[in-house]
């Protein structure tokens, strides 16, 4: 596959998981509505012209062609004007309102969303934010745990024909310089190390501790080839190595010469492919995941300040900063092209543990974004139902009369407002990811 086509199949796959992340979510709401006896017309993925649709009882259900969102249409999300409270004729809240209400006909007035209790109403708009919440986990779980992260493997992938006189600079064997331990072994690249002096090894950073653990003994070093295990013998050889500091570079001593450390050498190097989470470090990567999610939601006006910032070239672009769907596409396509190329030889298993990375960070993304108190995000609607229903508590406390349902058609202007700053913002992150891309 050319690298063109696999960083299209790479967009594709992400709006694909995209669709299907928007789908579930929307059942979130759903399925739990339609249990509640809600009345619910339409059920789409996408926005935009209709593609396909079929209907079944009274919802019609379909796809349209902007694979950017979806939508649940839930009858009676507004309530009715208060008495003795009405809205200015004409107004948008009350057009808001009769449009909310205008399905429903005179023997359906009970379905309508707004007369659920609020234990109802919390759990058929936090259907869709814990569908994401699951989503993002459930993806992160299968990335970490059954594909595993990007690391160096105990595979071998170079075995060194000898100790060259300049091992750092990777000089060229020479007829002088000693046959490698590795290559007296009869190591070869691709063989698997499966313990070394007794040590089991299942990643490179084991081999390198059961390397320096054994020194210039003799260590027997059982390998996997072609499916088959067997038993060598190596025997380490000292060499000075440079000592490299924190940052990667060369260290110095006082005299400005670079500092070198005795240290056993074999004459191997791993090859690039994936290592597992262990299931006891599962939870605390993922919830760190979702922490720093959170986390990013609260800083959001800071975050998109620098996102700007790095646009007009004041500073570096952050590689944790906020990004829009150009830049996750962006991303996605690079990802699924990376294997492509000879140059670059990234293996299958490391493209589809980023894949799903993204997808679950995507839904983690969705979930947090969602959590803010605001129409139209689903957090609005949360919080109205809270509001309500800590209103009616006090109400039963202290003796008094049912207060009534939330009016959560007043919030609309604000809503709107919201609306609108969240159109302003996905604008300049896109302009962002295109000026100064992560």
């Amino acid at each position: 596959m050319s690298h063109t086509l696999a960083y299209i199949l790479g967009i594709v796959i992400l709006i694909v998981g995209i669709g299907l992340s928007v789908a579930l979510h929307e059942l979130g709401h759903m399925l739990p509505a339609k249990r509640f006896g809600v009345k619910v017309p339409e059920y789409f993925i996408g926005f935009g012209p209709k593609l396909w649709s079929t209907r079944r009882g009274e919802t019609e259900y379909g796809v349209k062609a902007i694979w950017l969102g979806g939508y649940v249409r839930l009858l009676g999300m507004l309530p009715p004007a208060r008495p003795g409270h009405p809205d200015k004729p004409g107004s948008m809240i009350a057009e808001a309102r009769a449009e909310s209400l205008a399905e429903l006909g005179p023997d359906e007035q009970d379905r309508a969303f707004y007369r659920l209790s609020t234990p109802r109403k919390l759990l058929v708009m936090a259907g869709g934010i814990l569908t994401n919440l699951a989503l993002g986990v459930i993806c992160l779980t299968v990335a970490l745990g059954v594909v595993g992260q990007p690391a160096y493997t105990a595979k071998l992938g170079s075995v060194s024909a000898c100790v060259s006189s300049n091992i750092d600079a990777g000089a060229a064997c020479t007829a002088s310089d000693p046959v490698s331990p590795a290559a007296l072994a009869g190591l070869q690249a691709g063989d698997t190390i499966i313990s070394w002096g007794g040590e089991a090894t299942s990643d490179w950073a084991q081999v390198q501790e059961a390397i320096a653990a054994a020194g210039t003994e003799p260590a027997d070093v059982v390998v996997r080839r072609d499916g088959e295990e067997s038993t060598v013998t190596v025997t380490a050889v000292e060499v000075a190595r440079t000592v490299y500091d924190a940052d990667g570079n060369p260290a110095t001593d006082s005299a400005g010469e670079p500092v070198t450390r005795l240290r056993p050498y074999v004459g191997i190097g791993p090859s690039l492919g994936t290592v597992r989470t262990s299931p006891a470090q599962i939870p605390q990567v993922v919830g760190g995941a979702v922490g720093m999610t959170l986390k990013a939601i609260i800083t959001l006006p800071a975050g998109l300040y620098h996102a700007v910032a790095a646009g007009l070239g004041l500073e570096e672009r952050g590689a944790d900063g906020l990004v829009s769907l150009v830049g996750v596409g962006r991303i996605a396509g690079e990802v699924s092209s990376a294997g492509t190329g000879s140059d670059t030889g990234m293996p299958f298993s490391i493209r589809l543990f980023y894949m799903l990375n993204l997808l679950g960070s995507l839904n983690l993304a969705l979930f947090a974004f969602n959590l803010i108190p605001l129409l139209p995000l689903d957090g609005g609607h949360v919080a109205g139902a809270c509001w309500e229903g800590g209103r009616r508590v006090w109400a039963r406390a202290h003796g008094r009369p049912d207060p009534g349902y939330a009016d959560t058609a007043r919030m609309l202007p604000v809503g709107q407002v919201v609306f609108y700053l969240l159109i302003i913002m996905a604008l300049i992150l896109i302009w962002v990811d295109i000026v100064a891309p992560i």
